[in-house]
């Protein structure tokens, strides 16, 4: 643990309380799926200051080296847990935790694993904070998501990881199901390298094509954890995408984002969404855009400024992310 960077340990945290509650055993041909953008970059970060301070040192170089790639968190990871298996790494921007999980979700679906250990995690470093400063995306303020006002996005770190795996497989352990992945999409936008398409159309390609795999259409889904990252283009992109994916249901449609409470955790926020979305169709509730003060004109669909409570069966959740990389993940509660 003394060489790992703080990202490792987020993964670890986070992947012990899944592998605890989910009571599986080390197994071989397990495989593993995870997405980040910065990995370890603190040890990245060290490197470099330390060959800058005192460039005929090495002590403790290579070790940071090692340890500051995603593949070697990934190994820590199985190594920690007595599995092997294949292992995939996504780094698709803010997309790659759902990028992750959809993927996990596709091998068990087209038959080429029965379980797979998938999740996104990111710490937060020096690069991370000075790349997004240097685009002046952040806010000086407090992000608000789908706020007339907002000015930025918060960011934050964080983990979270899921074991997915098939009905069969958790029937024959008796295990405690706490929903079904249903629907996934990936869709990438060559409008501009950092900014959205001012309608959203990947956006929205990105939902009709998770619905079109769950077999739903928007008047199914009850809730929709949105991107939402209070930055000004993101949010009208989204809620121009919203409002003509939802059509006549986006008036009714609850609609929040989640990043108001916890920042945008970047590499892991599609995947610590995903459990958000579980945790309220598990619970029935639907958690606020805490921060919202004025609502964006362009959204025709109510964003929640209070936690409800709410019994519904599916919620769809978005992570978009840099480079045009947009993915939509369903999940439906399950009973």
């Amino acid at each position: 643990m003394a060489r790992m960077d703080r990202a490792s340990k987020l993964l670890l945290h986070a992947a012990t309380e899944a592998w605890t509650q989910s009571g599986w055993q080390a197994c071989e041909n397990l495989p593993l799926v995870l997405g980040t953008t910065g990995g370890g970059m603190n040890l990245g970060e060290a490197v470099y200051r330390q060959a800058i301070a005192a460039p005929l040192s090495r002590r403790s170089q290579a070790s940071r080296v090692i340890h500051y790639q995603p593949p070697r968190q990934a190994i820590d990871l199985m190594e920690a847990f007595g599995f092997s298996g294949p292992v995939t790494i996504i780094a698709n921007a803010c997309a790659s935790g759902a990028n992750a999980i959809g993927h996990a979700w596709e091998l068990i679906r087209f038959g080429r694993a029965e379980r797979v250990l998938a999740g996104g995690y990111e710490g937060l470093s020096q690069l991370i904070f000075s790349g997004f400063d240097s685009l002046q995306a952040l806010s000086p303020t407090v992000c608000r998501p789908f706020d007339a006002q907002r000015d930025g996005l918060a960011l934050g770190e964080g983990a979270a990881v899921l074991t997915l795996e098939t009905l069969e497989s958790a029937a024959r352990r008796n295990a405690v199901i706490l929903g079904e992945i249903v629907g996934y999409g990936a869709v990438t936008d060559s409008h501009h390298l950092t900014q959205p398409h001012p309608q959203g159309d990947a956006a929205l390609a990105a939902m009709n094509a998770a619905c079109a795999s769950a077999g739903l259409t928007a008047q199914s889904i009850g809730y929709v954890n949105a991107h939402g990252t209070g930055t000004p283009l993101n949010d009208s992109a989204e809620a121009a995408a919203l409002n003509r994916w939802a059509g006549a249901r986006a008036t009714t449609l609850p609609v929040s984002s989640t990043k108001s409470s916890v920042g945008h955790l970047l590499g892991a926020a599609g995947a610590v969404e995903v459990v958000i979305c579980l945790m309220s169709l598990c619970g029935r509730w639907l958690p606020p855009t805490s921060t919202l003060q004025t609502k964006e004109a362009a959204c025709t669909f109510p964003v929640l400024r209070k936690a409800v409570d709410a019994k519904i069966e599916y919620a769809l959740t978005n992570s978009f992310g840099f480079g045009g990389a947009n993915a939509s993940v369903i999940v439906r509660r399950w009973s």
